[in-house]
């Protein structure tokens, strides 16, 4: 799979269904870069690791991690460099290990088809926790390239943390637009207030997690239409 170039800073491997795995976005600064999501698995990370090569792009220094879900965070351990969170990111993932660690491993693999399709053959899980942890927001800037992280209300998980690079106008919401797992019903007003967040900003390109790149306008319409009919979306 080939790394796909959005803006002058801005690249995403792709994500890809069969093994529900998404996006893995790069954000490129004068001076450090920055990933968006640590992968599935360190298999998944690898992978992405090696297209930034294969582009003559550095590795990050830091990766942000969009939301606690394994398809996001369990390819942590095999990063370079730190990974930063929101807080609710770093209790939800201990508590994941802690559930993983008296239950075993089992209970993890049968709560989906994909996850048991990155894990076959008995590799690796495990599970690391981020090296910073921030409470509402954060910005940081990477060299002429600011980048602001920040926790939102989100129909898909209430650890959500956007990534907004608002000289580049793109905002990388990771799943924050989907439904909760596993039967992706949204609720309507965390719909419509994840809408206005995106409106705020005024960005023009958002970057979800497992799909192609859509324009804001796009994902705005398709929230406000979920917060109308109020139905069970499937992502």
């Amino acid at each position: 799979m080939e790394l796909i170039r959005l803006t002058e800073r801005i690249w995403y491997y792709p994500c890809e269904e069969e093994r529900d795995r998404p996006i893995l976005g790069y954000i490129k600064g004068d001076n450090w870069s920055m990933a968006v999501d640590a992968g599935h698995s360190g298999d998944h990370t690898a992978e992405f690791y090696e297209a930034l090569k294969k582009e003559g792009l550095p590795m990050p220094g830091m990766t942000v991690l969009t939301h606690w879900h394994w398809d996001h965070t369990f390819g942590m351990h095999s990063v370079e460099g730190m990974c930063v969170s929101n807080s609710l990111t770093c209790e939800y993932l201990k508590e994941f290990k802690e559930r993983i660690d008296s239950n075993g491993i089992n209970e993890f693999l049968q709560l989906d088809e994909c996850i048991r399709r990155e894990y076959a053959a008995n590799k690796l899980v495990l599970i690391v926790f981020p090296d910073i942890v921030f409470t509402d927001e954060l910005t940081l800037d990477a060299g002429n390239c600011p980048i602001k992280l920040f926790r939102c209300p989100a129909p898909h998980t209430d650890d959500s943390t956007l990534v907004w690079v608002k000289d580049e106008n793109v905002l990388f919401l990771g799943d924050a637009a989907a439904g909760v797992f596993p039967t992706w019903e949204k609720d309507p007003e965390l719909c419509r207030e994840l809408a206005e967040t995106i409106a705020d900003t005024n960005a023009e390109i958002c970057v979800e997690s497992h799909c192609e790149p859509q324009t804001a306008s796009e994902v705005i319409a398709d929230l406000y239409k979920a917060a109308e009919q109020n139905i069970c979306i499937l992502v």
